[in-house]
């Protein structure tokens, strides 16, 4: 019975222990299926979540966490003064912003005003005050020339000078070390058949404004146009009864104007090298022209003694008096103001809206001569730099002499002179104001009426200082 029993009683724990195993499986497979599912919803995660989310490591949270810890800590006085240096900051970026496009604004509306002013003539920038003058070593003397120098231009970047003379040759030169880029050389008379460029004495040139075609007038009636940057022969263009005394570009155009001997004004079309119209007036040839932007040119009429204002669309002219002998040169200062010198010695500033002069110096460059039989110096070339208070004129008298121009243009006043041996045949501010080139010559270079044997054909370079204010406070001391 016993041996039955402890059978019995073995067979019956089994059965428990069994329990407890199943009870342990089932835990442990519970687990791994929470393993699994964590795994799964981990993974779901990590695909849903974006790449550009990745860069968001704990530490930003962390910082997130103290912003929200600091903003939690912040008494509400501490949050009223943040928030009001927070607004003063944007006060001041928007006053910045508002201050750097006033600037702006005032920048372009100071040149339209500009612009404005220089079309209606009224724009006069007062450069003539801080003007000194140089010393003579400063002068630079480019020579070429076989003749007496009769005109020049200068390119509208200063950095080129073209120059022509009574050898029928043309020069290019490099303003910065004075050298010969290119020279155009003259030929003889009856070779114009063969020979590509002037056979006769230069008179006049002109460069557009742009710097793409040159101009050159002569002797034998021809005007000849050129590539500037090549100096290479475009065209030739006849229809002058006479010399060719002036010639004038139209500011930001192509169309030429031309004055002769013949009495009158010729327009041109470079572009499509074409002959325009003519224009009559003057009772004597002329001896200059010039123009600027407006369709009109300027001219002076020699022995007849006017100056005439073409307006070329209306077909009509102005007539102004004022000079008492023959007006042999004239530029424009600006649209509505003019200078003139003639051979009674006088220089005149002009205004279009008035038949007299606005101002006149006679004897502007002395008298010669046995006493009793003094003659004034004739006048042979003027310059005006462009829409400012200072002008140019030159003589036979060994010297240049800058003006300045009174308000209103109502006066003219000597500033300085620069020695300069010969006649001055041609005057040519720089764009930039910063240098004035003279071309000087043996002879005037309208004729052979006096010879100044000491004098050298070449162009002077004049540089145009001015005072900076150190100076300006030792002079008023």
């Amino acid at each position: 019975m016993s041996s039955f029993f402890i059978k019995k009683k073995v067979n019956a724990s089994v059965p428990k222990t069994n329990e407890k195993a199943a009870v342990l499986k089932r835990k442990a497979d519970g687990e791994s299926r929470n393993k699994g599912r964590s795994k799964k919803l981990n993974s779901r995660l990590n695909e849903e979540i974006s790449s550009d989310s990745e860069p968001e490591s704990p530490q930003v949270s962390r910082r997130r966490k103290g912003n929200v810890e600091e903003e939690f800590d912040e008494t509400a006085q501490e949050k009223k003064l943040r928030l009001a240096k927070l607004y003063l900051d944007q006060l001041k970026e928007e006053e910045e912003n508002k201050a750097e496009e006033s600037f702006e604004t005032d920048l372009v509306a100071g040149r339209l005003q500009e612009e404005v002013l220089e079309q209606k003539g009224k724009l006069q920038r007062l450069v003539a005050k801080d003007l000194f003058p140089p010393e003579a070593a400063d002068l630079r003397l480019l020579r070429g020339h076989k003749l007496p120098v009769t005109c020049l231009v200068i390119s509208p970047d200063d950095k080129h000078i073209f120059s022509a003379a009574k050898d029928c040759a043309i020069i290019k030169w490099d303003v910065e070390t004075g050298k010969k880029l290119h020279t155009i050389a003259g030929g003889r008379k009856g070779t114009e058949d063969r020979h590509v460029g002037h056979t006769d004495h230069i008179l006049c040139m002109a460069i557009s404004s742009d710097g793409k075609y040159l101009a050159t007038g002569d002797m034998n009636k021809l005007i000849m146009i050129w590539e500037a940057s090549t100096c290479k022969h475009l065209y030739k263009f006849t229809g002058h009864r006479g010399p060719v005394s002036g010639l004038s570009f139209r500011k930001g155009t192509h169309d030429l104007y031309s004055a002769s001997h013949d009495r009158s004004v010729k327009v041109w079309n470079v572009d499509e090298n074409a002959y325009v119209e003519t224009l009559f007036g003057h009772q004597d040839v002329i001896t200059g022209l010039d123009c600027l932007s407006r369709e009109r040119c300027v001219t002076a009429g020699g022995r007849d003694r006017s100056v005439r204002v073409w307006k070329i669309a209306e077909e009509s002219q102005l007539v102004f008096h004022g000079h008492e002998g023959s007006i042999d040169c004239i530029q424009l200062i600006n649209e509505e103001h003019m200078i003139t010198g003639a051979d009674d010695g006088s220089v005149a500033l002009w205004s279009v809206n008035r038949k007299k002069p606005l101002s006149t110096v006679k004897q502007a460059h002395g008298c010669h001569g046995d006493p009793g039989l003094e003659q004034p110096h004739w006048i042979s070339a003027v310059a005006g730099l462009q829409n400012t208070d200072t002008v140019a004129s030159g003589s036979h008298n060994s010297k240049v002499q800058l003006w300045r121009c009174g308000e209103g243009y109502r006066g003219l006043h000597p500033l300085f002179s620069v020695p300069v041996t010969g006649f001055v045949n041609s005057l040519k501010f720089s764009s930039s104001g910063s240098f004035l080139v003279a071309g000087v010559g043996q002879e005037h270079r309208l004729g052979r009426w006096w010879r100044i044997k000491e004098a050298k054909n070449g162009l002077y370079i004049i540089p145009l200082k001015k005072r900076d204010s150190d100076q300006e406070a030792e002079s008023g001391e």
